[in-house]
């Protein structure tokens, strides 16, 4: 009877189990790498901190990102996590951030990051997150930052990790922002 009992239980567990994993493999995966209010904490007032913002230096940084990379072939591709980085290296100075544009391999944009310009304190950094689910972006992904600061202050410094794991293996790699204007 016992026997009987332990069996009936076994098989009602292995259902439920096996019906949790077809519920989670079927349910929509939200990206989560793009939050709407993540950067509320960030957001530069109408008046930048009694900055006169025509007294800024203005740049603009292009960032490579990596959301799939191919092994093997290009029939074979692995996807990846990436963490944008921004920074602000300065010790004393506050450095604005504009614009935080991600565009897909075909150059077209998927979304920008920021609603207003944000505001890096000194030594300050913020993160972006591409879920390694977020395929919009492709093998040749990438950023485009605009942002300004005040004169002699170090330029901020962009920089991707992009990771995954599978199994017992590990794989990442960094990429770093070039000025372009």
């Amino acid at each position: 009877m016992v026997k009987k009992l332990f069996k009936e239980i076994s098989q009602i567990l292995i259902l439920l189990f096996l019906l949790g994993l077809f519920w989670a493999c079927n349910e929509p995966k939200e990206i989560s790498s793009y939050h709407d209010n993540h950067w509320e904490d960030h957001y530069v007032n109408s008046e930048i901190s009694g900055i006169q913002k025509d007294s800024l230096q203005h740049g603009k940084t292009y960032l490579s990102i990596y959301s799939h990379i191919y092994s093997f072939s290009m029939e074979k591709s692995q996807n990846l996590t990436a963490m944008v980085s921004l920074r602000n290296v300065s010790d004393i100075s506050t450095i604005y951030i504009s614009t935080a544009k991600y565009y897909n391999t075909k150059g077209e944009l998927i979304r920008n990051y920021f609603e207003k310009p944000i505001q890096l304190n000194p030594l300050e950094t913020v993160e972006i997150v591409i879920d390694e689910t977020d395929e919009q972006g492709g093998s040749g992904a990438n950023f485009i930052f605009e942002w300004a600061a005040e004169p002699k202050t170090p330029e901020p410094l962009f920089e991707a990790i992009m990771t995954s794991l599978r199994g017992s293996q590990g794989l990442s790699f960094t990429t770093q922002g070039k000025r372009i204007e």
